[in-house]
């Protein structure tokens, strides 16, 4: 098993007020416990955006097409400091100063393996430019740059091929835009 699920996350109430701690794990046990996540858009120099597809390996929503990267800031840390660290560990990717856009909140269980999200979830954009230096294959099994417009499209064409957070990950970005 993944040691990243004995990490602790932060549970949360409805408001988004932080209510206690519990592991990874344990907080995606079906029927699941929310608690705070965080997804990053890497947005180029041109507008596009920058997806992941989700390693083979990863407990949850595997092999699916998400944002740059996502998680859970562990209690202490703030939403950017775990997301910076991350994208870092996920893509080798540093030094991209990131603003949060806006929140949402889901929950899906994935079929194959019945884990559950239950996520208060802080979407945060950055602007980076080239590939990632660094792919951990444990994490992220490719890469891709795609237009917002053909990206929103596909979603919305195959919605079983992407991480279901990624279309509310998508709404809060485009909300921030306008």
């Amino acid at each position: 098993m993944n040691s990243r699920e004995h990490h602790l996350v932060q549970l949360v109430g409805a408001d988004g007020s932080t209510i206690g701690e519990m592991t990874v794990e344990d907080a995606h046990r079906a029927p699941g416990r929310l608690h705070r996540a965080f997804s990053v858009l890497l947005r180029s120099p041109d507008g596009r955006l920058l997806l992941q597809q989700r390693a083979a390996t990863k407990t949850r929503f595997a092999l699916r097409w998400a944002n740059a990267c996502c998680g859970h800031p562990m209690p202490g840390d703030t939403v950017t400091d775990a997301a910076a660290r991350r994208l870092a560990e996920e893509l080798g990717v540093t030094g991209v100063p990131l603003r949060e856009v806006g929140v949402h909140l889901y929950q899906a269980e994935d079929p194959a393996t019945g884990r559950v999200e239950f996520e208060h979830d802080h979407v945060l954009v950055g602007t980076f430019a080239g590939e990632p230096p660094a792919i951990d294959p444990a994490e992220v099994a490719t890469v891709e740059w795609v237009d917002p417009e053909e990206l929103f499209a596909r979603v919305a064409r195959r919605p079983d091929c992407y991480a279901p957070w990624l279309a509310g990950v998508l709404d809060a970005w485009r909300s921030s835009a306008r």
